[in-house]
């Protein structure tokens, strides 16, 4: 499953929280604390989390060709998937 899919389906289940009608937070038009936890934490914590692991990548791809660019050569590649 891809990250944006993950991050709609708990958008998605946070607009819907909030438009049941027998949902006393929808009644009292008060925060629904259910929607928002999905909707800004859950969300919001996978974005983080995938930025993350986008510069950790970015880092060990620096660290690979500056300090061990035989690394990167494309027959080391091919012979390391083999």
């Amino acid at each position: 499953m891809r990250k944006e899919d993950l991050v709609y389906r708990l958008l998605k289940r946070a607009e819907i929280c909030r438009q049941i009608p027998g949902r006393k937070s929808v009644q009292e038009g008060s925060p629904d604390r259910i929607a928002d936890l999905l909707e800004e934490e859950a969300a919001n914590n996978i974005n983080a989390l995938t930025d993350a692991l986008d510069a950790a990548i970015l880092a060990l791809d620096d660290w690979t060709n500056t300090y061990s660019p035989e690394l990167c050569d494309e027959n080391s590649v091919v012979e390391t998937k083999n």
